[in-house]
């Protein structure tokens, strides 16, 4: 799954630099182009990175909770 993380990024990463050209050289289409790439590394990598992130559950030691604010408090 992080290989897929991987991926992702690199053509997201090239399609904005792709975009960047286009804006460069003023081609019409380019803001489209530049939109979608943010629009997919939005709303397809991100939630993509996010899962394989936290699927594990690696993420409750940084949740607060009346035990933990407690233990802080004392």
């Amino acid at each position: 799954m992080k290989k897929i993380v991987i991926v992702l990024f690199v053509v997201f990463l090239i399609w904005m630099a792709v975009g960047a050209y286009l804006l460069g050289v003023e081609h019409e289409k380019a803001k489209i182009v530049m939109g979608l790439g943010v629009f997919f590394m939005a709303f397809i990598l991100m939630p993509v990175f996010i899962y394989i992130r936290y699927k594990d559950g690696r993420y409750k030691k940084y949740i607060l909770n009346d035990q933990k604010l407690k233990e802080w408090m004392k």
